[in-house]
C-alpha cells in the first residue's frame, strides 16, 4: 500500500497541473460510461434481473399451438385448464387468469379499475403471500359462492387509507357487494399489468366446452423438470382434452383435430419481456460503440501528453527506471481517469435513467424494476477499469521503453515530426470515424424508418380531434340487454348535444388498443373441404356512425343504423381486406352472407370499411368483421351486448378540461354510478403505438450525434496537433514561397484520407452490423443505399470542415517565427 500510495501521489499532482487536460478526459469518459451504466441498468432491469418470485425458473408461460388454425401462440381455455389440472404430471400447480374492466361503487366517486381474474391456484403459484386475509380458497373459486376480492396494495392505500380493518368489508364492484379477504404485499406485481382488484373466475366445470381460447396459463414446475418435458406432458394431454369436454355449438370433433393444438410452455419471464430485447441489445451496443470512441479520443490525449513526457521518460530509463515501473506509472494515470470517470458517470446515469423511464415506451416491461442497484455499480466499475487499460496500454506501448538516443534526438531543431508519430494517432481516428459510421447509419435507418411510418395510412383522420374515453355498464346496473342498448344510445344522444361535438359513437375496441379478439367467419358461397375452420378474423362490435367519428373511409354499401340494432337484424360490415380476400372487390361483397359458426345465423354484408392498422402502422391491417353492437343468436348467446363500450368523440375542442367535463356531465345526467376511464385522444393512442420506435429513433439519434461529435474533435485533433508540431516545416514552406492554399490542402487531404479510411471500413462493418436491426425496420433495407451515401456524404463534410479550420491556421504562421520555434 505504501508503494501503491507512493506511485499515486506524483500521477495525483501531474492531472492536478493539467486542468485542461483532465477535465475534457473526465467529461469524455463519464459520458461514456455514464451511458452504458444507464442502458446496462435498463438491461439489467428488464432481461437479466430475475423474477420477484420465489424459483422464478421454475414458472411457465402455458401456450398451445394450431398450426391448423395458423395460430403460434394459442391462449389458454377452460377445457385446457381442468384438463392441465386433473392429468398432468409435471406441474406443482397450474391456473388461467384474465384482466377485465370493472366499475366500484359506493365508495365516492364511481370509477372504472382494471381487475385479475384468476383461479384459486394462480396467486400461491407465484408465491408472493397476502399482507393481510388470505388467498383466494378452492370454494371462493366455485360458481355461486360469495363473492370476494383481493386488493392491490396501492388501492388499499389510496381507497381505504391503509386501514388493517379493511378484512370482511364489502365493495361494489359491477353491482355485487363482494367480501376483501386479502391485500397483496408492496412488492406484489403480476406480470406487466397494472392491477387495481383480484378476483377469483368461478368457472363452471360442468358448462365447460372445448374452445373459448381467451386466458392466460401459468404453472409452476415440480423441482427437477424441464420445459422440455413438460411441453412433452402436454402433448400428452392435449387429446384427452375432446374425451373429457363437449365441442361448442356448430364445431365438431373433426375440426377441432384439424386445429392440431400442440404445445409451447416456455419460461414466464419470456411472457413478461416480449420482444424488447431486440430493443435493448442494439442500444447497449450503440452506447458500447460509443464509450469506444470515447476511448479512442482519452487515448490520443494520452499519447499527445505522453509526447510531450518523453525526453523525461527517456532520462529516467537512463537513470535506472525499468520498463515495468514507467509502464505502471502510465497505466495507473490512465486508470485513474478510468475510475474518476466512473464516478462522475454514475451521478450522470442516475440523472439519465430517470430521463429514460420518463421518456421510455408505456410497453416497457418492468419498468419499475428498473435502477441502478449493485450488479449495475459493478458493471460501472468492470468497464472504467476496462477502459482505462484499454486506452492506456496505446501510450504505454509507445513510450514505456523508449530508446534512449532517439528519444533524446528527437524534438532537435534539425528534425520534423516522423511519420511512426502520427500513426497511432492516426489509427485511433480511423477507429472512431468508422464507429462513428455505423452509429450514424443506423440512426439514419431508424429515421428512414419513422417517416415510412408516418406516410401509412392508419385508418382514420384527425386524429387530434378525437376523444375516447370507456365506460362499462354492468349486469347489477343494467340488466336486460336492450336495455343497456338504450342507455347507451341516450348517453350518445347528449354526448352529441355538448357544443363542439360533431359526431360521437361506440366500440367494444378503438382501434389500436391492443385489443385481439379472432374469431372464424364462414361465408356462404365458399366450401370449406373436411369441416376445416376458416381463418380466424378480428371481431368488433359498434354502433352506428362509429366510422364517420373515427375518419374511416365507407367503401361501399352503408352504415349500421338504429334501426339495424334495435330490430336485431342479421348484419355485418367488413374490412376492406377481408372483403378482397374473399370476394375480389368492395362492391362484390355487397349482398354476400357470412356467419361466425357452421349452424349460425346467416348475416348480411351491408357496407365495406377502408383497412385499419389495428396492431399498429408497423403491422399489416388485419381482416375484421364489424357486429351490431348486440347481436341475436350470436354463437351461444340469443342475445349478446357489448357492456364495456369506448366513446369515439370528434370535436375541434378536444384536449380541453371543458370539453372533458360536459361530456363526463352529459353521461352521468343518464346514470351518475357509472364511471368513466382511459381518457385519451385517439393521438395520444396513435402516438403510443409509435412509442418503441420513436423511443429507439431518439436513443440512436442521441448516440449517433455523440459519436459524430466525439469524431470530427479526433479528426480536428490530429490535424491540430499536426500543425503545432510541424510549425518549422510550414515556416520554410511559405518562406520558400510555398502558396497558402497548397499548405492548406495539405492538412485538408490528411484529414480526408483517414475519413475516407474510416468510412470505408465503417461502411463494411456496418454492412455486416446493421442485419440486426432488420427487426426495428419498416419498409426500409438495412442495405438502404440512400441512408449509406448520405451519411458518408455528412461524415465527410463534417471531416472537410474538422480538417479545415486547424489547415487555415497553418497558413497565417509568421515564417520568421516558425523558424525559432523549437
Amino acid at each position: 500500500m505504501g508503494s501503491f500510495l507512493n506511485e499515486a501521489k506524483p500521477v495525483v499532482r501531474r492531472l492536478m497541473r493539467s486542468p485542461m487536460f483532465t477535465a475534457i478526459t473526465l467529461i469524455t469518459l463519464a459520458v461514456g460510461i455514464g451511458a452504458n451504466t444507464a442502458i446496462f441498468s435498463v438491461l439489467n432491469g428488464v432481461l437479466l434481473k430475475p423474477l420477484p418470485y420465489p424459483n422464478p425458473d421454475q414458472l411457465v408461460g402455458v401456450w398451445e399451438t394450431a398450426p391448423g388454425l395458423g395460430w403460434t401462440d394459442a391462449n389458454a381455455s377452460p377445457s385446457t385448464y381442468f384438463t392441465f389440472r386433473e392429468e398432468n404430471r409435471t406441474f406443482q400447480d397450474t391456473g388461467i387468469w384474465r384482466t377485465d374492466s370493472v366499475s366500484v361503487t359506493g365508495t365516492g366517486e364511481p370509477e372504472l379499475v382494471e381487475s385479475l381474474m384468476v383461479t384459486d391456484g394462480t396467486l400461491p403459484i407465484l408465491g408472493i403471500q397476502p399482507i393481510r386475509g388470505r388467498w383466494f380458497s378452492q370454494k371462493d373459486d366455485l360458481p355461486g359462492s360469495p363473492g370476494t376480492v383481493m386488493l392491490t396494495y396501492g388501492y388499499w392505500q389510496r381507497k381505504f387509507g391503509g386501514d388493517s380493518s379493511v378484512l370482511g368489508r364489502r365493495i361494489i364492484i359491477d353491482g355485487e357487494a363482494r367480501e376483501v379477504v386479502g391485500v397483496m404485499p408492496q412488492r406484489f406485481r403480476f406480470m406487466n399489468r397494472n392491477v387495481t382488484l383480484i378476483m377469483p373466475l368461478q368457472l363452471d366445470r360442468g358448462k365447460t366446452f372445448v374452445g373459448n381460447f381467451s386466458y392466460l396459463g401459468i404453472a409452476r414446475l415440480k423441482p427437477g423438470v424441464t420445459v422440455a418435458q413438460a411441453n412433452a406432458d402436454v402433448a400428452r394431454m392435449l387429446p384427452m382434452m375432446s374425451r373429457k369436454f363437449p365441442m361448442p355449438p356448430g364445431l365438431s370433433l373433426k375440426m377441432f383435430e384439424q386445429a392440431r393444438l400442440g404445445p409451447n410452455l416456455r419460461l414466464l419471464k419470456k411472457d413478461v419481456v416480449g420482444d424488447i430485447g431486440n430493443v435493448l441489445w442494439v442500444l447497449m451496443g450503440t452506447i458500447g460503440a460509443v464509450l469506444l470512441i470515447a476511448c479512442a479520443n482519452v487515448a490520443n490525449l494520452l499519447l499527445v501528453r505522453a509526447e510531450g513526457r518523453q525526453h523525461e521518460l527517456a532520462i529516467r530509463s537512463a537513470l535506472g527506471a525499468g520498463k515495468m515501473r514507467i509502464a505502471r506509472e502510465l497505466l495507473l494515470e490512465s486508470v485513474s481517469l478510468g475510475l474518476l470517470g466512473g464516478v462522475l458517470g454514475v451521478g450522470l446515469a442516475y440523472a439519465a435513467l430517470r430521463l429514460l423511464v420518463a421518456m421510455g415506451p408505456s410497453q416497457l416491461p418492468r419498468l419499475d424494476e428498473i435502477s441502478i442497484d449493485p450488479i449495475a455499480l459493478l458493471f460501472t466499475l468492470a468497464i472504467s477499469l476496462i477502459a482505462g487499460i484499454l486506452f492506456g496500454l496505446i501510450p504505454v506501448f509507445k513510450y514505456a521503453g523508449p530508446r534512449l538516443e532517439s528519444a533524446l534526438r528527437q524534438g532537435g531543431r534539425t528534425s520534423s515530426d516522423g511519420r511512426e508519430r502520427h500513426r497511432a494517432r492516426s489509427v485511433l481516428v480511423v477507429v472512431q470515424v468508422s464507429l462513428a459510421l455505423v452509429l450514424l447509419i443506423s440512426s439514419g435507418l431508424m429515421i428512414r424508418t419513422v417517416r415510412a411510418l408516418n406516410q401509412v395510412q392508419p385508418g382514420f383522420t384527425e386524429p387530434d380531434q378525437v376523444l375516447t374515453l370507456h365506460v362499462s355498464i354492468p349486469e347489477g346496473a343494467v340488466a336486460k340487454p336492450d336495455q343497456v342498448v338504450r342507455t347507451y344510445n341516450d348517453m350518445l344522444e347528449k354526448v352529441a348535444a355538448v357544443p363542439g361535438v360533431t359526431s360521437v359513437s361506440l366500440t367494444n375496441s378503438v382501434t389500436m388498443d391492443g385489443n385481439n379478439s379472432n374469431d372464424p367467419i364462414f361465408a356462404a358461397d365458399k366450401v370449406y373441404a373436411d369441416e376445416k375452420i376458416p381463418p380466424l378474423r378480428r371481431y368488433k362490435f359498434v354502433s352506428p356512425g362509429s366510422f364517420k367519428t373515427m375518419g374511416s373511409p365507407l367503401l361501399a354499401g352503408r352504415d349500421l343504423t338504429w334501426a339495424d340494432i334495435y330490430e336485431h337484424r342479421p348484419v355485418v360490415l367488413v374490412s376492406e381486406s377481408l372483403a378482397r380476400e374473399l370476394w375480389q372487390t368492395p362492391t362484390a361483397a355487397l349482398g354476400k352472407q357470412v356467419r361466425e359458426n357452421p349452424k349460425g345465423v346467416w348475416r348480411e354484408v351491408i357496407g365495406v370499411v377502408g383497412n385499419e392498422r389495428d396492431n399498429g402502422v408497423s403491422e399489416k391491417a388485419p381482416t375484421i368483421a364489424y357486429w351490431p353492437m348486440i347481436v341475436k343468436n350470436f354463437w351461444d348467446q340469443d342475445l349478446r351486448v357489448q357492456r364495456n363500450q369506448a366513446f369515439a368523440i370528434r370535436s375541434s375542442r378536444t384536449g380541453t378540461a371543458g370539453l372533458l367535463k360536459e361530456v363526463r356531465l352529459a353521461i352521468w345526467s343518464v346514470n351518475p354510478n357509472l364511471p368513466i376511464a382511459d381518457v385519451r385522444t385517439l393521438r395520444e393512442i396513435y402516438d403510443g403505438s409509435m412509442a418503441r420506435t420513436s423511443f429507439t429513433l431518439v436513443m440512436l439519434t442521441i448516440a449517433a450525434g455523440m459519436a459524430l461529435l466525439l469524431g470530427i474533435v479526433g479528426i480536428y485533433g490530429v490535424i491540430s496537433y499536426s500543425v503545432s508540431q510541424r510549425t518549422r516545416e510550414i515556416g520554410i514552406r511559405i518562406a520558400l514561397g510555398a502558396p497558402q492554399q497548397n499548405v492548406r490542402q495539405m492538412f485538408v487531404r490528411q484529414g480526408l484520407l483517414l475519413t475516407g479510411i474510416g468510412v470505408a471500413c465503417g461502411v463494411a462493418a456496418a454492412v455486416a452490423l446493421t442485419r440486426l436491426m432488420t427487426a426495428l425496420l419498416f419498409e426500409v433495407s438495412p442495405l438502404d443505399p440512400a441512408t449509406y451515401c448520405a451519411v458518408c456524404a455528412v461524415l465527410i463534410a463534417a471531416a472537410v470542415l474538422a480538417s479545415y479550420i486547424p489547415a487555415r491556421r497553418a497558413t497565417n504562421i509568421d515564417p520568421s517565427d516558425a523558424l525559432r520555434v523549437e
